[in-house]
């Protein structure tokens, strides 16, 4: 099977399960971004252990899985008990070093606390947002999560089409060679273009704030995939992993996301926020 071919199958099946399940209901949303966040840092510590660090793994995986369902459903449980548990468990991670009797502790403890959130946070705080959204509007609405995806997609499809087609000037050559101005640019200008697009399908936010947050997700995107790229060469890898043939890892899919994430979630409650003054 050629790489092409390979890549594109992949492609093809990695979007009909990422739209099929967000699309579904909000139980198979949680499912399939609980997954990916376990994935992602199993992927995570499995990289730093490859590369000679000692996070605590194990802990760190059950941690991680737990506080993504304390986030998801803490309408079940509380804000604030989500807090102080969350708190709780990390603590834990501290104490467990204890009996490790490994080099660098705070290394390893820092590194394991990093990969939860990293990895984890941003994909509970998506199911958090929806299930306070879907109850605000009565029912469930996946139109925000999916505008957002495919600003994602779109700014890395404009950033590599623009970029391979014209792009001479180095965006940060240090940490990522291929990457131009011209392609960050273009990347930018079709995001905008499809945030116009995206507002008369889904009319939850006037054009302008679709943009709005085009230009948020093509910036904060494209640095989280910087930052990831700092992540591998530190640790001398070119992909975080095999998990979808012919593109990489979970880290290596979704980037951009993990790093978008909280500034988008901030812009849109600052808009339920207002919208709320305004009622």
């Amino acid at each position: 099977m050629s790489n092409f071919f390979k890549r594109s199958l992949t492609g093809a099946i990695f979007l009909v399960v990422m739209i099929g399940g967000i699309i579904w209901n909000i139980y198979s949303l949680t499912g399939l971004f609980f997954l990916i966040s376990i994935l992602g840092l199993d992927e995570f510590y499995k990289l730093l252990i490859k590369s000679g660090n000692e996070p605590q793994r194990k802990l760190g995986l059950l941690c991680g899985a737990t506080i993504f369902l304390l986030i998801g459903f803490s309408s079940l449980v509380g804000e604030h008990a989500v807090l102080y548990l969350s708190f709780l468990l990390l603590a834990t991670i501290f104490f467990n070093e204890l009996y490790r009797n490994k080099q660098n502790p705070f290394q390893n403890i820092g590194y394991t606390i990093l990969g939860i959130i990293y990895t984890v946070m941003p994909f509970a705080l998506w199911v958090n947002f929806l299930k306070a959204y879907s109850f605000d509007t009565g029912n469930y609405n996946p139109h925000l999560l999916l505008g957002y995806l495919f600003l994602m997609w779109t700014n890395d499809t404009g950033a590599y089409l623009v970029g391979m087609a014209i792009g001479k000037h180095k965006l940060w050559e240090r940490i990522s060679p291929k990457k131009t101005w011209e392609g960050f640019f273009g990347g930018i200008l079709l995001s905008l273009i499809i945030g116009y697009v995206i507002s008369l399908f889904y009319p939850e936010l006037h054009f302008i704030l679709w943009m709005i947050m085009g230009l948020i997700v093509s910036i904060t995107g494209t640095m989280g995939d910087l930052v990831e790229s700092v992540l591998k060469r530190s640790l001398n890898i070119k992909e975080s992993g095999g998990i979808l043939p012919g593109h990489g890892g979970i880290l290596d899919r979704f980037d951009g996301v993990v790093l978008s994430t909280p500034f988008v979630l901030v812009f849109l409650e600052l808009i339920r926020t207002i919208g709320a003054l305004i009622k």
